[in-house]
């Protein structure tokens, strides 16, 4: 069995990257020539161009823009691996820049971080809270958290828990509208929605036996925030998809109920994305082991 050339697509993904030879043999540290003999060496093994190039540009064929990505993973996890070895002996140390959801950070990240600072008393944090979406690249992080599914992108992600939303309401609400029995009665209903939901204004749902539905609902009040929009929940103001970790208390003591039994709006997760092409330093990865464990035991963690 003939082994994969790995310097070769280490090289590959490396030149897709930065696309330039000269770029890429500067960031490697090696001579440009070596670089073209590599990808010389890789089309000829494979049988087929990865890349077009002219005197002024490059790009990816088609058979590039299939292994790309795979070869970025290659590349990453072998500076992973020389990474974590080097420095096995040597307690993590230094700055981890990480980027955050606001109501989230506040809740259920910041509360986490002492732990991990009394065990690693030399790396420190940069914490930055936000609803928008940060680019991690341009902004200089080492990582973020996002909650929801992630779109097709070049960064690296982990799913650290799954989420579930629930459509809920305060009693007093179901008391004077009463409760709808299915999400076609939500038409008539008070909504009170998030700004930066993925469906829009569409509220989905799905049911075992019934299939998916949409619906629209009409907002009374709308926030960038989700944990804006729970005073005007327990004052029976309206009704909210929010995040189970917003609202596990208010449903355990009886101050929201969950509608719509049986119809369940899709699941998110919470991620955290890294910058692509990178080997994650000692410190960004027992950061993210940390949050991996402790984020898996929350009460309002759904079974991945």
């Amino acid at each position: 069995m003939q082994l994969p050339d790995l310097e070769a697509w280490a090289i590959f993904a490396r030149v897709a990257e930065l696309g330039s030879f000269a770029a890429t043999a500067e960031s490697l540290g090696i001579t440009q020539p070596t670089v073209s003999k590599a990808i010389a060496r890789l089309e000829k093994r494979i049988g087929t161009p990865l890349l077009h190039r002219t005197s002024r540009r490059m790009t990816l064929t088609a058979a590039g823009q299939a292994a790309v990505d795979r070869a970025a993973r290659l590349l990453a996890e072998g500076e992973a691996v020389e990474a974590a070895v080097t420095a096995q002996a040597v307690s993590p140390r230094g700055h981890v820049r990480m980027a955050a959801p606001m109501s989230f950070g506040v809740a259920h990240l910041a509360p986490l971080l002492p732990a991990f600072m009394a065990r690693f008393p030399d790396v420190t944090i940069e914490l930055v809270l936000g609803d928008e979406t940060v680019d991690i690249v341009g902004g200089g992080f080492d990582l973020a958290l996002r909650i929801g599914n992630l779109d097709d992108s070049s960064l690296l992600a982990r799913r650290l828990c799954g989420v579930r939303i629930l459509l809920v309401g305060a009693p007093a609400y179901f008391e004077r509208a009463g409760r709808p029995k299915h999400p076609r009665d939500l038409a008539t209903h008070r909504g009170l929605t998030y700004a930066y939901a993925r469906s829009g204004t569409a509220w989905r749902f799905h049911h075992a036996r019934h299939g998916d539905y949409s619906v629209g609902i009409p907002s009374v009040l709308r926030a960038n925030n989700a944990e804006a929009l729970t005073p005007a929940l327990l004052a029976g103001q309206g009704l909210a998809l929010q995040p189970e970790f917003l609202v596990w208390r208010e449903l355990k003591r009886g101050a929201l109920e969950v509608a719509l039994p049986g119809w369940q709006p899709p699941e998110i997760a919470v991620h955290v994305v890294m910058p692509p092409g990178r080997s994650r330093p000692a410190r960004v990865q027992a950061l993210i082991d940390h949050l991996a464990r402790r984020l898996s035991q929350a009460p309002w963690a759904a079974a991945d």
